[in-house]
């Protein structure tokens, strides 16, 4: 390839403003032309240099009810983005994750005559499997993150899928030592800490601090040796002061997540990617989650999926509890936690973890996801049909 390389990259949400980022940095490091991005960028992306024809910060939304609501504004940026890629013809389109919008887009920017590049795929083995229709239609690169999926999309015929590995499993580490990060915290080594992680979108943040601050308050019941931190993102930072005051039980820390897991004896973890997260780390785990009743009915009978945990899926077992929706009580999550931090079974599931988390591979899927998207532009050009 000698002429410069337009690509448009769309990501919705934090973890994919994440993944595309570093795609993007991958990408310029292993392509010798010029290449110049655009798209749906978040904070992240737009640090390494992607052009925001939409910012994607408003986008992070969770639930059928919510996305109802919010439609309005994704067919304005689903607008945007079309017209962008309408005339300014990039040499292809890169969707990240966010699969309930990019597989809607994906459509469009095939009929354009775009490399349609997706990177990190839907989660089609679990619900709504006849989205494959459109892997198959309209996505000439599927890039997959999860060891498992290949020969899942294989078995059902599809058979442009690369795995590269996954990006989290070299990147996800404390960036202090677990005393260091106790003595910062005033909690000393012969007590036990438990991490609670409720999620990154506000929605879920909603949703599960209550039931944390009821854990909390039964685990003191149980035993007085135990603190408790919860941990939220960086961009949460803002809502310190009201959380402080609504639940003064719970101790928050902010853009500190691998540390407090890493200094943790157990967790409690929303599921979504932080369940492997807390898996690469090492961190014996109960995987929880909650919606509203209203999306949970919608949702449920869509889901085919034996575990609802990406460590469980990965792992091919139920490694970690899993409490999801009625079955999550304050007082049985206590009792889990509290089996957790007795030492035997801390061990047992640390153990079983590491083995869970050698299917990752070994780093560097970045730079193996922008060969594999270099590869398809030097193999098949760039046709951009005429707007």
């Amino acid at each position: 390839m000698e002429k410069p390389l337009k690509i448009m990259v769309v990501a919705g949400e934090a973890s994919g403003d994440a993944h595309a980022a570093k795609l993007v940095h991958a990408i310029r490091e292993a392509c010798s032309n010029e290449v110049t991005f655009f798209g749906c960028a978040g904070p992240k992306m737009r640090e390494s240099g992607v052009e925001a024809i939409v910012e994607a910060d408003e986008l992070s939304i969770v639930g059928l009810l919510e996305i109802g609501i919010a439609l309005p504004r994704f067919l304005s940026v689903f607008k945007k983005l079309k017209t962008a890629a309408r005339k300014r013809r990039p040499d292809a389109v890169v969707l990240v994750d966010f699969p309930d919008f990019n597989l809607k887009l994906a459509r469009p920017m095939k009929r354009l005559g775009i490399k349609v590049i997706y990177y990190i795929s839907p989660q089609m083995w679990a619900w709504r499997q006849y989205r494959r229709r459109t892997i198959e239609n309209y996505v000439d690169l599927l890039i997959s993150i999860l060891p498992f999926e290949k020969d899942w999309y294989g078995s059902r015929g599809i058979h442009t899928v690369e795995y590269v590995g996954n990006p989290l499993a070299m990147e996800v580490h404390a960036n202090i030592a677990r005393l260091e990060f106790r003595r910062e915290f005033d909690i000393s080594e012969d007590r036990k800490l438990i991490a609670m992680l409720p999620g990154s979108r506000r929605a879920e943040i909603q949703r599960m601090l209550p039931v944390f601050a009821a854990t909390t308050a039964a685990i003191r019941t149980m035993r007085s040796d135990v603190d408790l931190l919860v941990a939220l993102p960086e961009d949460k930072r803002g809502l310190n002061e009201r959380l402080a005051g609504e639940f003064p039980s719970l101790r928050f820390v902010f853009g500190r997540t691998y540390d407090t897991l890493n200094a943790a004896d157990a967790a409690a973890v929303t599921s979504g990617t932080a369940t492997l997260e807390a898996g690469i780390i090492g961190t014996p785990m109960v995987i929880v989650y909650k919606t509203s009743a209203l999306n949970y009915k919608l949702l449920r009978p869509l889901i085919d999926v034996e575990h609802f945990g990406l460590i469980n899926l990965i792992a091919g077992k139920r490694i970690a509890r899993e409490m999801i929706q009625d079955e999550l009580t304050p007082r049985e999550l206590a009792k889990e936690l509290g089996r957790l931090l007795e030492p035997e079974a801390n061990k047992t599931m640390r153990e079983e973890l590491a083995e869970a988390v050698e299917k990752l591979g070994h780093g560097g899927a970045s730079k193996r996801a922008a060969e594999a998207i270099i590869r398809l532009l030097e193999n098949h050009g760039s046709t951009v049909s005429d707007p």
